[in-house]
């Protein structure tokens, strides 16, 4: 799409994270079935879950079941869900949410302080032969034409550490476990983009930002199709130990189905467990 053909709002070169549309089709709802689906583990103080790529986790303005946290609420009858942490929209995996606010308290405390331990699985674009980790600090991208994404900087960011350790490679692809020593926004596409191995599927750290402008604008289409080659970022956050600070369990999620589809037909060796 030229920048004459995009949409009024897009000329000023700096997009929000996910800019209202004019016309924004379906909206995503969840069903009670699938809430009960999605759930890992469950007591009187957590809700673990298996959290789709198609769903995101603030509640939105399209109504309880469009959310997370809205459907859990539902779910449970609870008066509020306490999300513990969050993933990005397109992200799967492993979701903490606490049913009182002590219980989230203490495990956002725990999070910050990094006394759970966390574990994700990604696809890289490119073949990454040995483990590495980057050391790099993290700040706003101003450069870029999305408002919201991060870049390596050389001063004033925030330190940021991940280590990316291969599992398989085939096909121009690598099938990677991350864990990260810090938190920051959008960290691991960050540091996969400046190892020039960025997500599959990434709209904003993969091989152009402007085609995440493009999706805001269209939605998913075929020509995205061809240079994303999956409709989400391949990223799913495989695990979360919080035992440390109570938790009676590792909480785990088998990678999900469109990540394993996408590795089984480029021949990428699925992890076992």
């Amino acid at each position: 799409m030229s920048g004459a053909d995009r949409e009024p709002w897009l000329d000023s070169r700096r997009a929000s994270a996910w800019p209202r549309r004019e016309t924004t089709g379906r909206v995503r709802l969840i069903t009670a079935d699938e809430v009960k689906s999605w759930i890992i583990f469950e007591d009187e103080q957590l809700l673990v879950v298996n959290k789709p790529g198609d769903v995101v986790c603030h509640p939105s303005k399209a109504g309880p079941w469009s959310s997370l946290v809205g459907a859990t609420r539902e779910y449970t009858g609870l008066p509020v869900m306490h999300l513990v942490f969050r993933l990005d929209r397109e992200t799967s995996g492993v979701v903490v949410l606490a049913k009182n606010a002590t219980m989230a308290s203490r495990l956002q405390t725990a999070m910050m302080e990094r006394k759970a331990g966390k574990e994700y699985l990604a696809v890289m674009v490119g073949e990454l032969a040995e483990p590495v980790s980057v050391n790099q600090p993290l700040g706003d991208d101003t450069a870029s034409p999305v408002f919201i994404k991060s870049t390596v900087v050389a001063e004033g960011g925030q330190p940021a550490v991940t280590h990316f350790t291969p599992l398989s490679v085939a096909a121009g692809f690598t099938l990677v476990r991350v864990v990260t020593e810090t938190g920051r926004k959008h960290q691991i596409r960050a540091h996969a983009q400046w190892l020039g191995r960025s997500l599959v599927g990434d709209k904003i750290y993969g091989p152009d930002a402007l085609l995440y402008l493009d999706f805001i604008s269209t939605g998913w289409t075929s020509a995205l199709a061809d240079r994303l080659l999956l409709a989400r970022q391949a990223l799913h956050c495989a695990s979360i130990d919080l035992r440390g600070v109570g938790a009676p369990e590792i909480f785990r999620a088998e990678l999900a189905a469109d990540l394993r589809e996408f590795c089984v037909a480029r021949g990428l060796k699925l992890p076992e467990g």
